[in-house]
């Protein structure tokens, strides 16, 4: 083979190389994509529901997104005697909307409840287990702070004592209906 054909020292080291080059930006690129990936397994999840208050099974929650009025929300319930009763002690996240933000004025008359004189929801008097069931709090909604309720008759929600407003601390997170 002419002198002119073989190839240079230099030449053979870059193509040696070049494996190496590949295994660390592979390695690099599998670095970023698995970050990305926990950042966004931090921040979502998909929650399968069980309760018939609500007519979607699966729901894809945004722990980084702010609840506004309409939204459907995660959130872990109060611990009370009458929660751990119906829902036992480690009860699943609850799921329902937010009809009312901090601000908003809160009435009931007649077990039924007003959001600034429209009416969102009637509470009932008694469980499914014939207790007594307090009404929810009235008021101005503190800062920080949502009246949440379905439409569902059976919906355990803000209309309810046990319940009560569901404030910031306690939201998961805001749903979007999948199935």
């Amino acid at each position: 083979m002419p002198a002119a054909d073989a190839p240079s020292p230099r030449a053979g080291r870059l193509r040696a190389g070049w494996p190496r080059l590949a295994l660390w930006a592979g390695l690099g690129t599998a670095t970023l994509a698995l970050g990305a990936t926990t950042n966004f397994a931090q921040t979502h999840a998909l929650m399968i529901n069980a309760s018939p208050s609500l007519p979607y099974w699966a729901i894809w929650l945004d722990r980084s997104a702010m609840p506004a009025r309409g939204d459907l929300i995660l959130f872990d319930p109060p611990p009370s005697a009458l929660l751990t009763r119906h829902f036992g002690a480690a009860p699943q996240p609850f799921g329902k909307r937010v009809v009312g933000i901090a601000g908003d004025v809160v009435t009931e008359k007649d077990r039924t409840f007003f959001i600034n004189g429209k009416a969102v929801a009637k509470a009932k008097p008694v469980s499914r287990f014939g207790e007594p069931l307090a009404l929810g709090p009235t008021g101005i909604i503190p800062r920080g702070c949502y009246f949440v309720a379905t439409g569902h008759q059976d919906g355990f929600d803000s209309r309810y004592g046990a319940i009560g407003w569901i404030c910031a601390r306690s939201v998961l997170g805001v749903g979007r209906p999948v199935l």
